[in-house]
């Protein structure tokens, strides 16, 4: 048995969001979001007894280098041009504001 979502539930969810939908559109969203959740109670239905889990389908791997700085006169060079800086960083003005 699929689970219910109600229009009620999208409308919460789209406020908390900050998105304002129309009747319309909170009504193919809630019928898209019933789909979903369908699906996703069918493929949790599928017996994966035995089944190895799959971390990745292609054989491409990251190759990571440590980020550490590799000319520190460079870098020095730029903070010396910044207006104001500390730890080894440039400071810059907060651009958000603490909200509700």
């Amino acid at each position: 048995m699929a689970a219910s979502i109600s229009k009620e539930e999208v409308a919460h969810v789209a406020d908390l969001a900050k998105l304002n939908f129309s009747d319309q559109e909170l009504e193919h969203y809630t019928g898209q979001l019933q789909e979903i959740v369908g699906i996703c109670e069918k493929l949790a239905a599928v017996d994966t007894t035995g089944v190895a889990p799959t971390y990745s389908v292609t054989p491409n791997v990251n190759h990571l280098r440590a980020d550490e700085p590799v000319d520190w006169q460079q870098q020095q060079a730029l903070l010396d041009q910044a207006p104001e800086s500390a730890a080894g960083l440039i400071k810059v003005p907060a651009i958000l504001k603490q909200e509700d």
